[in-house]
């Protein structure tokens, strides 16, 4: 297969939250894959800087660990870096034989970089993507619905993606607003109050909780 084929958004700016995730159609670890077959569940697709190297095994190591648990949130998990799918097969394999660990989730290489710029996980102007941990959480229409950016020497927490995805479930099921440290179980907050009606009921209309539905 040749470069992978992807499907740019119409204006020439990088992606912001509420686009649509571009689509492509490129080679990972578990055969050939499209964006687009993703839909109907959530999506955490994450890049990593390079195959082989200290922070990306333990965050790989970690996110298969907690494979199940992004799973009862009916969230599918896709890695991408810029080697090539030799390597990443390689690697799973070193994964599994130094830690005891499968690597349960799909890695799409990107050698032409052609997905990672596609998305703003690599500068126009960068050689490799050695600097850069990117996240996207992709809703079931494919929305982006949060995005992150690491750098190279620092590790992301699998909890709180883990958080992440489950506040963005909650909040768009219940039309509600998740709070600081928000956790399953936790209250959600209702839009502050649009009428004045509203705001005379309760003095703290502006950060009120949602009422029960």
């Amino acid at each position: 297969m040749d470069a992978p084929q992807f499907r740019p958004l119409p204006q020439a700016r990088p992606l912001r939250l509420g686009d649509e995730a571009p689509d492509f159609l490129a080679r990972t670890t578990h055969g050939e894959a499209r964006l687009s077959g993703f839909r109907r569940r959530w999506l955490v697709f994450f890049s990593h800087p390079a195959d082989f190297t200290p922070v990306c095994t333990t965050e790989f190591v970690a996110l298969a660990r907690a494979a199940e648990r992004f799973a009862a949130l009916d969230c599918a998990l896709l890695g991408l870096s810029v080697d090539s799918l030799y390597a990443h097969l390689a690697w799973v394999r070193a994964i599994h034989e130094a830690y005891g660990v499968t690597i349960p989730f799909p890695i799409v290489e990107d050698p032409s970089m052609a997905i990672g710029r596609a998305y703003g996980m690599v500068d126009e102007t960068a050689p490799d993507t050695a600097t850069v941990r990117a996240s996207y959480v992709i809703d079931p229409q494919g929305i982006i619905r949060a995005m992150t950016w690491y750098p190279h020497n620092v590790g992301r927490s699998v909890e709180e993606m883990l958080r992440l995805v489950a506040a963005l479930r909650a909040a768009a099921a219940n039309e509600a607003l998740a709070p600081e440290g928000w956790q399953p179980g936790h209250e959600l907050l209702a839009p502050p109050a649009a009428a004045m009606a509203e705001m005379e009921k309760n003095t703290a209309w502006f950060c009120r909780p949602m009422e029960a539905r």
